[in-house]
């Protein structure tokens, strides 16, 4: 039989991107046990915080013996230690361009971790932010709460007490979105017309996803959708209720 994994949810935010940031953490033992993290840090980035995040939980499990399940809605954290990383390593730690790779310190710790528990021990997942995801939204809400300057009160004991009991409950499809060109930023296989984005009632639009996941990473009540085509773009305003940013 097949161990069961150590499942881990993890999350960062960073308020004005740069500005205040927080991360948060969910660990569930397969024993039964629940550990909440979570910390704060200014100026800072949304990457920096997701980085921190996976590292966190991973300096936290290091212990454990086991598999690890990571279920983050960071496409630059998965895409990062899947992919990326192996060709930074290769070129001294420079991108396919030959710029510094940023965030290098906290890419070494976190490529540190995973190569010490071991290949194949750990199974990166992506999860779907803000659609309602027990785990996801628990650490979103840990982080943002650090973000703000609040210090959340965080568990640790039984999961059979746990004030989230569908903790666990996390989709069937944990696949990454297709990738754009170049970027590594995660997008549907239609061809994005535009991204549109609503934070704090401000509309914008976006040329890339990653612009426009950077923009509502960690913002409680954001839209955010892509556009095929013109048309399809007024209707995403309209649907709203939007006027819509002026060109």
């Amino acid at each position: 039989m097949t161990a069961q994994p150590i499942v881990v949810f993890t999350d960062g935010a960073a308020k004005g991107n740069p500005g205040p940031g927080g991360w948060g953490v969910v660990i569930v033992t397969p024993e039964g046990q629940v550990v909440e993290l979570g910390g704060g840090a200014a100026p800072t980035t949304n990457n920096k915080m997701e980085l921190t995040g996976a590292i966190r939980a991973l300096v936290e499990v290091r212990t454990l013996t086991g598999p690890l399940a990571i279920h983050t809605d960071s496409t630059y954290v998965i895409t990062g230690i899947r992919e990326w990383i192996f060709g930074w390593l290769r070129r001294g730690w420079k991108t396919a361009t030959g710029t510094d790779v940023m965030n290098r310190d906290l890419w070494e710790h976190l490529w540190e971790l995973v190569t010490e528990r071991g290949k194949g021990t750990i199974q990166w997942h992506y999860v779907r932010g803000h659609i309602g995801i027990p785990g996801n939204e628990r650490v979103d809400e840990i982080a943002d709460a650090f973000a703000v300057g609040r210090d959340p009160e965080l568990y640790r004991g039984p999961l059979s007490v746990y004030s989230r009991p569908a903790i666990l409950d996390v989709p069937s499809d944990t696949s990454l979105p297709k990738k754009s060109t170049g970027s590594g930023a995660g997008k549907s296989s239609a061809k994005a017309y535009a991204y549109l984005s609503v934070v704090d009632g401000t509309p914008m639009r976006h040329g890339t996803w990653a612009e426009c996941e950077q923009r509502v990473k960690g913002r409680a009540g954001a839209r955010f959708k892509k556009a095929t085509s013109a048309a399809n773009e007024l209707e995403i305003w309209r649907e709203w209720r939007v006027a819509p940013p002026r060109s």
